[in-house]
């Protein structure tokens, strides 16, 4: 973080929403924010001078992240450093309509009501502790793709099939709301595959941290094998002027990364073909129907059904097995 001058991205005299990152309520390898990611930010942000951190996640409708805090171990810290969590998704958070001054691609489109976020998130500064993923959707996770758990509400998977322009919109946003962005990427162990959830874990031994959320997408894609600027959401965030999605216009600081070449590839589940027939495929004309009607649970407990029945208890166990063989799961359960 001082190598990248995080102080500079981060006015002091604002509180900070500590982003967490939970795609699920399992703890699975590279799926969501490490124990060691939010202790090592919380303590350089409280030791810098910054005391008001605020852990802070939605949930979906798959996914329970008050559950997943505590199998992966945040909670533990957050009450070692007295954190209270900011469940977003709870009757004491107020939503409130907002107006952006910059022009949206497609959030006004599809939430013609108005763009609702919480009101609580105004004013202040925002960290970003995701982890180093593929994704099904969008290729890879990141920074950007982390605002889509905090600044949109539980119907935010309307977006989905434009998913790569909703998340340049956020980014718009954000810039807009808060007073300071910065992020930190955990790769200690990275996944890939067909994340955010199932997924191979590869041991990376890797963070990032910037202030730019395209830049530390693009670098984080190039690690993992791709090129940044045919990622939709880097390369459009990159020609709109919110960040440099280019590699070869980012300064690298810290270790040497020009040769670190993951080799990822993005697969699919048979949950995920199902997803992509609705937004993008042969199912497309009844999107609405199956996702925004009376049919709708129909979808969630198939996901379910498929991850956390079928998936987890038939592969991701394996998984899990193979990653406490090493050292990072000596880590991990030290913060149980």
């Amino acid at each position: 973080m001082d190598l990248v001058d995080f102080k500079d991205n981060l006015p002091r005299g604002h509180p900070t929403i500590l982003k967490i990152n939970i795609s699920w309520h399992h703890y699975f390898p590279a799926c969501s924010t490490t124990p060691w990611q939010l202790e090592g930010v919380t303590k350089k942000l409280l030791d810098s001078g910054y005391h008001s951190l605020i852990p802070a996640q939605n949930r979906t409708v798959v996914v329970n992240p008050e559950i997943g805090a505590v199998r992966n171990h945040q909670v533990s810290v957050a009450r070692r450093y007295g954190l209270q969590f900011c469940w977003l998704y709870r009757p004491d958070i107020r939503w409130i309509r907002y107006s952006p001054q910059t022009k949206m691609l497609v959030l006004e489109k599809i939430f013609p009501g108005g763009i609702k976020i919480p009101e609580s998130f105004l004013g202040k500064n925002a960290v970003h502790l995701p982890t180093m993923k593929t994704h099904v959707f969008t290729t890879t996770t990141g920074a950007m793709k982390n605002a889509f758990g905090g600044l949109l509400n539980e119907n935010r998977h309307w977006t989905h099939s434009v998913i790569h322009e909703t998340l340049v919109d956020l980014l718009a946003i954000q810039k807009e709301i808060h007073p300071g962005i910065f992020a930190v990427t955990d790769g200690t162990i990275a996944g890939n595959g067909a994340g955010p959830r199932a997924m191979v874990p590869v041991v990376a031994n890797l963070v990032l941290a910037s202030g730019d959320m395209v830049a530390i997408d693009a670098i984080s894609s190039k690690i993992m094998g791709f090129d940044p600027l045919k990622i939709d959401y880097i390369r459009i965030a990159h020609e709109r002027g919110l960040g440099v999605g280019d590699p070869s216009r980012i300064e690298i600081v810290g270790d040497d990364i020009s040769e670190v070449n993951l080799g990822f590839r993005v697969k699919d589940t048979l949950a995920s073909r199902g997803q992509k027939a609705i937004y993008w495929g042969r199912l497309k004309p009844f999107e609405r129907l199956l996702l925004r009607s009376q049919l709708v649970p129909w979808s969630y407990l198939a996901s379910r059904i498929y991850y956390d029945l079928f998936w987890f208890n038939l592969i991701g166990r394996r998984k899990v097995e193979e990653i406490k063989k090493t050292s990072w799961w000596k880590l991990f359960e030290s913060y149980g």
